[in-house]
Parts: C-alpha cells; sequence; structure tokens
C-alpha cells in the first residue's frame, strides 16, 4: 500500500492487496488507459494488474511528488486518507481507491465530494482479506468499498454479486 522509504505513512499501513480484489472489478477499470498504482507496498499490486492484462506504472516513489498515468486504481493507507483524497482532488485523475465503508461517513468524504465533485461506489459481497507480510492467516475484521471518482459508471452504487 506504501512505500515505506519515506516518513509518509506509518508501519500499520502494510496491510498488501489480494489479487481477487482486482479481479473483483475488472469489468470497471479501462483497458485503454495506463495505471497508475502509486502505493507501493510489497510490489504485487501493480504486478496483479498487469496479470489482468493492464498497463500499469507502479513505482517505489512518493505519490506526493508525482502524478502518473491516465487513472489511479489503488489500496492506499488508511491512515493518511484524508491527504490522499485531497491530493486526488488537485490532480483532478479519475481513481478507484480501496478504503472502509466507514470513511464515507467522514466529514472529510463529505466535504471532498458533492455534486462537483461525484463519489461513486463499488460494494464487494465479502471483505477483501488483506495480507500482511509474514502473518499466514489474517481475517480483515471491517468492510471496505470501492471509492470512485470520474470512472462514469452506469449506477452510483454497484453491488459486486460474486
Amino acid at each position: 500500500m506504501a512505500g515505506f522509504h519515506t516518513k509518509t505513512f506509518m508501519l500499520e499501513d502494510d496491510y498488501m492487496t489480494p489479487k481477487q480484489a482486482w479481479k473483483n472489478i475488472i469489468d470497471y477499470i479501462p483497458k485503454n488507459k495506463t495505471i497508475w498504482e502509486p502505493f507501493y507496498g510489497d510490489g504485487k499490486s501493480g504486478e496483479y494488474l498487469r496479470d489482468l492484462g493492464y498497463n500499469v506504472i507502479h513505482e517505489n516513489e512518493d505519490f506526493f511528488e508525482n502524478n502518473k498515468g491516465d487513472i489511479i486504481i489503488s489500496n492506499p493507507p488508511f491512515s493518511k486518507y484524508k491527504e490522499i483524497l485531497s491530493r486526488l482532488l488537485k490532480i483532478d485523475k479519475p481513481f478507484i481507491l480501496i478504503l472502509p465503508i466507514s470513511k464515507l461517513c467522514t466529514n472529510t468524504v463529505r466535504e471532498h465530494f458533492t455534486y462537483d465533485h461525484k463519489l461513486q461506489l463499488i460494494i464487494p459481497r465479502r471483505r477483501i482479506q488483506f495480507y500482511k507480510t509474514g502473518i499466514q492467516h489474517n481475517r480483515c475484521n471491517f468492510d471496505c468499498a470501492y471509492y470512485c471518482f470520474k470512472m462514469n459508471l452506469e449506477r452510483d452504487i454497484t453491488w459486486l454479486l460474486f
């Protein structure tokens, strides 16, 4: 999720994205766009997106100092979601982020996403089971959703059936 070579992110943010999380939304990610996956973590998230047929930029560098690709697809560090959302709106690029569903009810999300900056959601049927390096069996105890901006989905809320 985060490039830990900087002081930007906390160690507790090192929960990685399983390949299934990206497979779940393959129908909603355009194939003709270059994806920037800006939060490096263990590097596998970018590999998984490439395995699914996407052109991906996934480098171990600071998100706040770069702006690459056509769209952003990522599981960002949850501890910095406020700063990340602010930056994303400034660069005004389409994105899909995995975030806890509880973030939807925060003032940050309410203030950032208005009628001018419309947010759409993709809600998975089951909890995403993130993995932590070095821990074999980790069960996620909270629900997440895919927060989408400028992705032009057919519906504002899409429920995944699988």
